[in-house]
């Protein structure tokens, strides 16, 4: 090492970075941070020099656990307006399809959102990333997809870009103007896909706003076919893709989010055979979201074995939405995953930092405490990372770091 000194030297009694198959546990553990990055992580004992020797801050940790900082990887974070009629509604009987039908679902929260000032939208959208930063969460994709037009659309991506200032904590953006189809549009589906294709898309990669694009391939909104232009649109402008893909039937969906080499194909209760072997072929991430689950009162599980067996790499995200997953919790997700799904703890705290990480295109950059990576870390009042999908509810984060900075967990 050289002789400058390091920012911030962290000595816990338990870190899990999240290397290798498990945990990747270090008892009696040091993290060296430098410019927002992990210059050394190991034992104390194999620290070059004394502690108060090596860093600027050190920060003596008399108790619990350090992991990475969770990574929410699929939210629709940015909104306005209510829907908890809905919930109601559908504890009364009716289906999600029937609420939409009606005027409910994404289009009553299309509604909304337009009708919102973008300070609006940040006012009200601000407290959602403090809950989820509360959560340990550092890392959140923010999905638009309430505009379904340029100006709107442009309007969440730049909400969420200024959530990501406001509370230091890392924001992809992620396009889904391919939501539904707007009321102006109605019964034109095809025009509405040709004027993302062609003018929205490009307009607001052009304005740096988008990280990645989205869709929803449903029989309740777009086909394979609908969306493979646009897609493909997409990866001519070197843009990532996403896809909500099989949850509520199988259309296809997963293959064609690998047909793009997909980040990710999300939900995936409906995925059969040849979408998981195109899945792991492509080394796309599967996206587990028990939350919509739960809140719909869907019955048919996404295919969790099936997914390991054929090594297709699992994420859990919270899936934060107004209408289908008003979760606020990304380790509820994790339980859930768990106790519904079928998931181990393992693969729910890897789901959350390191395979969240890869679903984001940011893997190299954080995910892991490991020399080199981000110092993205969460302190938590646990002892082992398998409480992290054990406990519902409490608030065991102690505090979390992004990019070394540590973040404030509640608006001021």
């Amino acid at each position: 090492m050289n002789n400058e000194l390091w920012d911030l030297l962290i000595l816990a009694p338990r870190i899990a970075t999240a290397q290798g198959d498990g945990y990747g546990l270090i008892d009696n553990a040091a993290i060296g941070i430098h410019q927002g990055l992990i210059c050394f992580v190991g034992p104390q004992s194999a620290l070059p020099g004394q502690p108060r020797l090596l860093a600027r801050e050190v920060k003596q940790l008399a108790d619990g656990l350090v992991t990475p900082a969770l990574i929410d990887a699929h939210t629709h974070l940015v909104f306005a307006g209510r829907r908890a009629d809905e919930f109601e509604r559908r504890l009364a009987g009716e289906s999600y399809a029937q609420i939409a039908a009606s005027g409910g679902g994404i289009r009553a929260s299309v509604s909304a959102t337009r009708a919102a000032s973008a300070d609006e939208l940040l006012r009200i959208s601000l407290p959602r990333a403090y809950a989820l930063a509360a959560d340990g969460v550092a890392t959140l994709e923010i999905k638009s997809g309430y505009g379904l037009d340029l100006e709107n659309e442009a309007k969440q991506l730049r909400c969420a870009r200024q959530i990501g200032e406001r509370t230091g904590q890392r924001v992809r953006t992620t396009f889904l103007g391919a939501h539904a189809v707007p009321p102006e549009y109605k019964g034109r589906p095809d025009e509405y896909l040709e004027l993302l294709r062609t003018v929205v898309l490009p307009s607001l990669v052009e304005q740096g706003l988008v990280d990645a694009i989205d869709a929803y391939c449903e029989h309740l909104a777009f086909s394979v076919e609908q969306l493979r232009p646009l897609f493909q649109t997409a990866q001519d402008l070197g843009v990532a893709v996403k896809l909500h893909a099989d949850q509520l039937s199988d259309c296809g969906g997963a293959a064609l989010a690998a047909e793009f080499s997909g980040l990710s194909a999300d939900h995936l209760e409906y995925t059969g055979p040849t979408g998981i072997e195109a899945m792991a072929m492509a080394g796309t991430v599967a996206m587990i979201l028990p939350g919509a689950f739960v809140v719909l009162g869907e019955t048919t599980k996404p295919p969790i074995s099936a997914l390991r067996s054929a090594g297709v790499d699992m994420a859990v995200a919270t899936d934060l939405n107004p209408g289908s997953s008003p979760l606020l919790s990304l380790r509820a997700a994790m339980h859930l995953a768990c106790a519904m799904f079928g998931m181990t703890p393992t693969e729910s705290f890897l789901g959350t930092t390191r395979i969240a990480a890869k679903a984001l295109g940011i893997q190299q950059r954080t995910g892991c405490i490991q020399v080199g990576m981000s110092a993205d870390l969460s302190w938590w009042d646990l002892d082992h990372p398998v409480e992290l999908s054990y406990w519902l509810g409490g608030a065991p984060a102690k505090a979390v770091w992004c990019r070394g900075k540590q973040l404030i967990l509640a608006a001021s």
